[in-house]
């Protein structure tokens, strides 16, 4: 049936049609709901807010016990198989890689809420792991599945960018604010031009060495060579720029932003892709590491482990200022030496490393509080006043229950509209989905809590995945 068709069956609340898509209707009023919420704590003054109180002590202890009642409460061994060589994978099997994420995930998430400045080192390595694995996770599938169709292109932007669509929307926040989305989305975009360029030819080592350089070559040109940047992204303004309402920074360039937080880690990403490539070789290696004597194996494991911690230790803790971090935080190499303990996860850390773009996103707005549009999150969400931990403990759980729903939403929709094989149904769906979605938030009571949203969007007849130039606000530095 037509999109059309399908269309008029909804509108007219065709019992039948309701009937069979009741899961996927269900799941965007649901998304509906979530958007009211977000809109609720962070647009208007029903629920107060506080100050963000930073404490070494209290911040350490929360964080050492998270990790220990996390590892004695849901460690569960797996047996992964490689699709190198079918053994078991021995590290940077995709359990480990959501583990790293998750714990990462923790620490980025109460740097922010207590305003832990001090760790701001450690951070930023924590985000420049995030786009390594952006370059390893993209080039091992695509380099092992050979996929490049459509519809599995559509799937991976879907995920990046669905949800952070719709709150800029409805919050009437820029795109760049969740800076995260539009970097991530480029160097995905990357890593499928590269490899999907002469597809047929990247069994080939020579033909992947020269993709490899082309990378290299393609981010010296654009971040490396004055103004290229500029010329480059100036029509796309529209989407990423970014004006600081600050006076002292009216002077910055619209681009600014996007320039300064992409450039942050524009190598990293083909590091990633490199170790994806020599990945089988490395697994080989830790195979002939596992069958040698217990004592000649726990040295060298031991030699790395320790070489690695202290010079992670002094890269975090020895430079001397954010601004010198910043300098040459993008030629630095960070990766992580595994061995067979990860075979063992641990499922909090795994699990939260799944819903990692739900959690950064969502915290901006029903966890933290900013209040306005672009604005940072300054404050924090309170339910519970003068009673600070208990308010941790009730917004957290909050924040983490609709963080993971609107990431099982977003797989929900994904699977409805993009279907695949078949493209010519995946455009109607996209136009059927952007049509429904939007008369969904609407209905969900759009009418009643964001008239603004609504004149803004009414002129424009379809929600778009940004918001105008306004009034934004600058994230900190170390976001």
């Amino acid at each position: 049936m037509s999109t059309k068709a399908n269309l008029i069956r909804f509108i007219t609340m065709d019992e039948p049609f309701l009937l069979e898509n009741r899961a996927v209707l269900r799941a965007m009023a649901e998304f509906g709901i979530v958007l009211v919420y977000f809109y609720i704590c962070d647009r208007t003054n029903i629920f107060p807010e506080s100050k963000k109180n930073y404490n070494r002590d209290l911040f350490l202890f929360l964080y050492i016990l998270l990790i220990i009642a996390s590892a004695l409460t849901s460690l569960k061994k797996h047996q992964e198989k490689s699709a190198f060589s079918g053994k078991s994978i021995l590290y940077l099997n995709r359990h480990q890689t959501e583990e790293w994420k998750g714990w990462m995930q923790v620490l980025f998430l109460m740097y922010h809420y207590f305003g832990a400045s001090e760790i701001y080192n450690a951070i930023r390595v924590f985000i420049a792991c995030y786009v390594w694995m952006t370059g390893f996770g993209n080039f091992s599938y695509y380099y092992i599945k050979k996929d490049f169709s459509i519809a599995r292109f559509a799937q991976m932007m879907w995920r990046l960018n669905f949800f952070v669509a719709f709150c800029c929307i409805v919050l009437d926040n820029d795109f760049m604010l969740y800076y995260i989305c539009p970097m991530h989305t480029l160097f995905t975009l990357m890593v499928y031009a590269s490899l999907g360029l002469f597809n047929k030819y990247n069994e080939i080592p020579s033909v992947m060495a020269i993709k490899i350089a082309g990378c290299f070559l393609a981010v010296i040109l654009i971040w490396e060579v004055p103004g290229v940047f500029e010329i480059l992204w100036a029509p796309f303004t529209f989407l990423l720029g970014y004006k600081d309402p600050e006076p002292s920074k009216s002077h910055l360039p619209l681009l600014h932003e996007w320039h300064f937080r992409s450039g942050l880690d524009r190598y990293i990403w083909i590091v990633g892709m490199i170790y994806a490539y020599f990945h089988p070789n490395v697994e080989r290696w830790m195979e002939k590491l596992e069958e040698s004597e217990t004592k000649v194996r726990l040295s060298i494991k031991g030699t790395i482990v320790t070489l690695s911690v202290l010079a992670g230790q002094n890269y975090v803790q020895q430079v001397p200022s954010v601004h010198v971090m910043d300098s040459y935080h993008a030629f630095s190499l960070s990766h992580s030496f595994a061995f067979s303990i990860t075979k063992i996860e641990i499922l909090f850390d795994s699990w939260l490393g799944k819903v990692t773009l739900e959690t950064y996103i969502s915290q901006i707005h029903i966890w933290l509080r900013s209040s306005v549009p672009n604005g940072q999150p300054k404050w924090l969400l309170s339910f519970i006043p003068g009673y600070p931990m208990l308010n941790f403990m009730l917004t957290t759980s909050i924040y983490l229950l609709l963080s993971y729903r609107v990431f099982e939403i977003t797989n929900v929709l994904r699977a409805a509209f993009i279907p695949s094989r078949d493209n010519n149904r995946l455009y109607q769906n996209f136009v059927a989905g952007v049509v429904i979605s939007n008369c969904q938030v609407n209905d969900t009571g759009g009418r009643l809590l964001l008239p603004h949203a609504q004149t803004r969007f009414a002129w424009r007849g379809c929600p778009v995945p940004f918001a105008s130039r306004g009034s934004p606000k600058k994230l900190p530095l170390g976001t």
